[in-house]
């Protein structure tokens, strides 16, 4: 066992910002984006958002994506909506799905979590994949290049009926935050994409 642990073996520690903080999507989404590729025409960038209307909890993903759908971002694909959720059951169908017609796609995995009493209403961004179903004792496939959790409620016992019974004012208000963050973050890649190309048209000139 090496006890000396050097610079590069430390884990990148979460950005994390509560739902009700004033700047709250406007600073999620400088951190988003600048973890997100430049050129989405070459690499996709595709949005993973996890989760069931049939638990209040687990409707954070899904009104993230509606909402999403309803803004008409072109910069980003999305998918899982409340129409056409993604959850347990059809995840792994889904994500082969996604992966047979987007190339190379660099994802975001969306979805609602449990935590301690005062991290209720915090939204975390993550290197590395998404465990969806880890709070509920589920084995799922792991998701996403980088993963974008809320924390709808409290976590340590009966975690199913914790999510059921999640009060759907804060579930909305989270997903309305993180979704602007998300839009906020479309714009900025897209202007980071146009000077890239215009960089590339000079360096040819």
């Amino acid at each position: 066992m090496n006890l000396k642990r050097g610079l590069f073996d430390r884990k990148t520690e979460p950005y994390r910002v509560s739902y009700e903080d004033e700047n709250a999507a406007l600073d999620l989404s400088v951190h988003l984006s600048a973890m997100l590729p430049i050129l989405y025409r070459t690499r996709p960038i595709v949005f993973i958002c996890i989760g069931t209307d049939r638990s209040t909890g687990d409707s954070l993903g899904p009104l993230i994506g509606t909402l999403l759908e309803d803004r008409g971002i072109e910069t980003f694909h999305v998918y899982g909506t409340l129409d056409d959720p993604i959850h347990a059951i059809n995840l792994e169908e889904k994500m082969a799905y996604i992966q047979s017609i987007h190339k190379n796609p660099f994802i975001i995995g969306i979805d609602a979590c449990l935590g301690r009493l005062k991290s209720v209403g915090a939204i975390q961004l993550s290197h590395g994949p998404l465990k969806p179903g880890a709070g509920v004792n589920k084995e799922l496939p792991e998701v996403g290049n980088i993963h974008l959790t809320g924390i709808v409620n409290v976590s340590g016992f009966m975690e199913f009926f914790v999510l059921q019974n999640t009060r759907l004012s804060l579930v909305m208000r989270m997903a309305k935050v993180m979704a602007e963050s998300i839009v906020l973050a479309a714009e900025t890649i897209e202007r980071r994409n146009a000077v890239s190309i215009e960089k590339w048209r000079e360096e040819l000139q």
